[in-house]
Formats: C-alpha cells, sequence, structure tokens
C-alpha cells in the first residue's frame, strides 16, 4: 500500500454526516475519503441492485471514482423486510413503529446490512461489498440522531447501536464488515 502522503483519495457519495463520519473513522489509515452529495433518483430493488445503480450513476456524475451505500434493517419474522426501504418505514412509522411492526411476531431477530459499491468512474461497472451484523429489534434506547440505531441490538451485545461508543461500533457494525472488504480489495 502506498505511504501515507500517497494515500488513495476517495469520494463517498452522501449527504449523510454520520455516515461519512463512520466512513472516515474506519478507513483512517488507508484511504482519505471526501464526500460528495448528489441528488440520485430513489430506487427500488435487492440492496446489491440499488447499490450498484447509485454508484454507477453518481460516478458519471462526479466523472470519478466514487462509492456509495445503501443500508439495510432486516427483521426475520418479515423475511428480509424493511430491508433496503427501512429509511422510508423509520421516517413514516417512527422507531415505536418499528417495533410494532413485529407485534404478534415471537421471532425478534433480524440484521443489519450495509451495501458498498466502489465504481472506478464513468463507463465501469461497480463492486459490490457487503457486510451483515446480526441482532434483535429491540425498543429504542440511546440517541436518536442516527436513524434506526436506536432498535438494534448486535448479537453479543446489550447496548443498541445507539447506545455503543463510537469506537466500539466502528469495530462490529455493518457498516464496518462492508468497508473491511473494500479495504481488502485496494490492498490487494
Amino acid at each position: 500500500m502506498a505511504t501515507t502522503s500517497e494515500k488513495k483519495k476517495l469520494v463517498f457519495v452522501t449527504g449523510n454526516k454520520n455516515k461519512l463520519a463512520e466512513v472516515q473513522s474506519i478507513f483512517k489509515d488507508v484511504i482519505d475519503i471526501d464526500s460528495h452529495k448528489v441528488d440520485l433518483p430513489e430506487l427500488q430493488g435487492t440492496s446489491q441492485d440499488i447499490a450498484a445503480q447509485k454508484c454507477k450513476m453518481a460516478a458519471d456524475i462526479i466523472q470519478g471514482p466514487c462509492i456509495t451505500e445503501d443500508t439495510c434493517l432486516c427483521f426475520n419474522a418479515m423475511n428480509g423486510l424493511p430491508g433496503p426501504y427501512i429509511k422510508w418505514f423509520h421516517e413514516s412509522v417512527g422507531l415505536d413503529g418499528l417495533n410494532k411492526m413485529l407485534v404478534g411476531f415471537d421471532d425478534k431477530s433480524g440484521y443489519a446490512l450495509c451495501t458498498i459499491a466502489y465504481c472506478e468512474g464513468p463507463g465501469h461497472e461497480p463492486v459490490i461489498f457487503e457486510g451483515i451484523t446480526k441482532g434483535n429489534i429491540v425498543p429504542a434506547r440511546g440517541p436518536t440522531y442516527f436513524g434506526w440505531d436506536p432498535v438494534f441490538q448486535p448479537e453479543g451485545f446489550d447496548q443498541t447501536y445507539a447506545e455503543m461508543p463510537k469506537d466500539i461500533k466502528n469495530t462490529i457494525s455493518h457498516r464496518f464488515r462492508a468497508l473491511e472488504k473494500l479495504k481488502a480489495y485496494f490492498l490487494d
């Protein structure tokens, strides 16, 4: 890998400052991450399809290499829903509503899925990297400034993502696991 002064630079296409801070923290010793907010259409499909399409469009707009991300919260009792539509469910029903969606189900387990797409630039096909963290959907606990983090408690922990110190979350999260795969891709 290049020396620190020769670190690769990469644009993360996002307008979410919390996601940007996590990605910059995870990549701090390997890649300089800058952000660029691009208004992209809301797509439907699988997380992989959405991430790849968003990344290809973003690379065309910024005329260079970039990464995009699609984050899902998947309920096992609902065969993976709300999945890539979690943002809209969360905005529509709130954190309490996400829990109410599982009323009547014995299974409160789920998983957080992060799909990162990397595109070298216009005309290139994106490469996909996924990370999964298993856990449970619980009543909201902790600060509410970062999406659905207060209702997701990772397996093996007694805190939700929202309650965890960032340095712990950034070593076990779905985003961390996907970014580790992307990091390995750059280091090969």
